[in-house]
């Protein structure tokens, strides 16, 4: 979900993305149960607050832009009293025309009433004079991080054939499996050369270091860019 807040245009790229790293993190001080800042993957819980929308060259997707999902879902503006019960599917080519035409666009009053960053700034003042600097910034984040105890269980192209490869690993080790949160399966939609492909991966630091299964071989291990690395990798060493 993105959240599009019009702004008085008077604060510069960097000012903004400081607003939006300290109201990320200001938001997982308050809820620290159901909402994370952190960048990298396997370190979240709950509703991830990517800071990183606010990042350079960074696309975003326009209201009414079309998905590329087989059902052509539609980028389509919320009103607040929709977002709890919101379904993605329910909002593609062939049912967001007939909304336009009952409700209009919900953001079309958007530009009527921009809002400030000065609180924000503020708030990122503060945690910088507490030693918070600059958050990652994908794909350059060099910071040095805690290492995961994470193991891939699956490749496939397939996305079913993956999450099926999911279900036999749990059936395999169903104790480490019952200690699992649901944010320690991280399932991952990694870019091929021309289409996309599924990596799933277990993070395992909910379960004792003695119950930890070791890295088998992923099941299923299609992973379609393999050869092509390792090809490139050849040429590199030749080189």
């Amino acid at each position: 979900m993105h959240i599009n807040v019009r702004i008085e245009p008077r604060w510069t790229f960097q000012e903004v993305r400081r607003a939006a790293v300290a109201r990320s993190r200001e938001i997982e001080r308050r809820v620290p149960a159901l909402a994370s800042s952190h960048w990298w993957k396997e370190e979240r819980h709950g509703v991830f607050l990517d800071y990183n929308q606010n990042a350079q060259d960074r696309t975003t997707c326009s209201a009414y832009s079309v998905r590329p999902l087989p059902d052509a879902r539609v980028s389509t503006p919320l009103a607040w009293s929709e977002v709890p019960d919101c379904d993605p599917t329910d909002f593609t080519i062939l049912t967001v025309p007939r909304r336009f035409e009952q409700i209009g666009d919900p953001h079309a009053g958007m530009d009527d009433a921009p809002g400030s960053l000065e609180k924000l700034l503020e708030l990122a003042a503060r945690d910088e004079a507490a030693g918070l600097r600059d958050a990652p910034w994908p794909p350059r984040a060099k910071t040095p991080r805690e290492k995961m105890p994470l193991i891939v269980v699956a490749n496939s192209p397939s996305k079913e054939a993956a999450l099926a490869g999911l279900e036999r690993w749990k059936q395999r080790h169903p104790e480490t499996a019952a200690l699992l949160a649901i944010d320690d399966v991280l399932v991952d939609s990694m870019r091929g050369r021309s289409s996309t492909w599924t990596r799933i991966r277990v993070n395992l630091r909910h379960v004792p270091e003695q119950m930890r299964p070791p890295q088998e071989t992923p099941d299923p291990d299609d992973d379609p860019t393999r050869e092509w690395r390792q090809y490139r990798a050849g040429r590199g060493a030749r080189s």
